[in-house]
């Protein structure tokens, strides 16, 4: 009986140390940011918005200054930081140190680009609704990324139907100019990005992608009234989280690649349209 048990106890080992774990991504200590200038003609500008309240959670954690909470600050400031430091590299844009205001923030009209993450936590308060609609109607460009499932989209779509009603949310067409700006992104290259939740360790030190079900990609925008790009969305993907480990080197490689195209793509897209 006991060989028994510590044959099967040896077995139940062996498929633990077969079966991919999933990735702590420890760092170490934060260190200083990087040396951005103050004073650029691009800055990566994040949202900061008000959450349902039935969705509230803080993430001060991630705060070098132990301020501020809500759903989005997920991915910052690395994934602010890595991207424009990818901007300054693969660009001849001149991009600046990244900083956040809040939506009724009149600074807001001095920057062409705008990212939010968790856009399916967000609740928008009416004034929050109205100037982002002016800010879109004004010329600006919203990139939205990293929320999932049935539940945040409607969210998502029933704020969106505030901020421009009667402009309906589609699927980016493969010719469309947002995707050959830059880069040439095909149909085919639209894989999914995914976030480091998503990641294992398998054999070998190799990484493991695991895809849950019911997550395909999808790659959408509003359009305004001249048929102009304004919000590019990015569902069911992690672009941010592309960003922000992309010095990890169990973070897959060709993700982050694509992550950055499609970036600077949006980018481009809103300096020159």
């Amino acid at each position: 009986m006991k060989r028994a048990w510590q044959f099967a106890l040896m077995l139940l080992l062996i498929a633990l140390a077969a079966y991919p774990q999933r990735y702590r991504f420890e760092r170490e200590p934060r260190g200083p940011s990087p040396d951005f200038p103050k004073a650029s003609e691009f800055h990566f500008v994040r949202v900061e918005y008000t959450d349902l309240p039935q969705f509230h959670r803080g993430w001060g954690y991630a705060s070098r200054d132990a301020s501020g909470t809500g759903w989005w600050m997920v991915d910052w400031p690395d994934a602010d930081e890595h991207f424009t430091t990818g901007v300054r590299r693969l660009t001849r844009i001149d991009a600046g140190a990244p900083v956040h205001f809040r939506l009724t923030d009149d600074q807001l009209f001095d920057h062409p680009w705008l990212y939010a993450t968790q856009t399916g936590w967000w609740g928008l308060t009416d004034a929050e609704c109205a100037r982002l609609r002016e800010y879109l109607q004004r010329g600006g460009f919203l990139v939205v990324d990293d929320f999932w499932g049935p539940e945040q989209w409607e969210i998502f779509r029933q704020t969106m139907d505030r901020v421009l009603p009667g402009h309906g949310i589609t699927d980016i067409a493969e010719g469309d100019s947002v995707m050959h700006v830059l880069y040439d992104i095909r149909e085919k290259d639209r894989t999914w990005i995914p976030g480091t939740r998503h990641l294992r360790r398998g054999v070998n030190g190799s990484t493991v992608v695991q895809q849950p079900p019911g997550t395909d990609p999808a790659w959408r925008a509003l359009y305004d009234d001249k048929n102009r790009l304004v919000v590019a969305v990015n569902f069911n993907t992690d672009v941010g989280d592309a960003w922000e480990y992309a010095d990890a080197p169990e973070y897959p490689e060709a993700m982050t690649t694509l992550a950055y195209r499609y970036g600077i793509n949006y980018l481009i897209y809103s300096m020159t349209h």
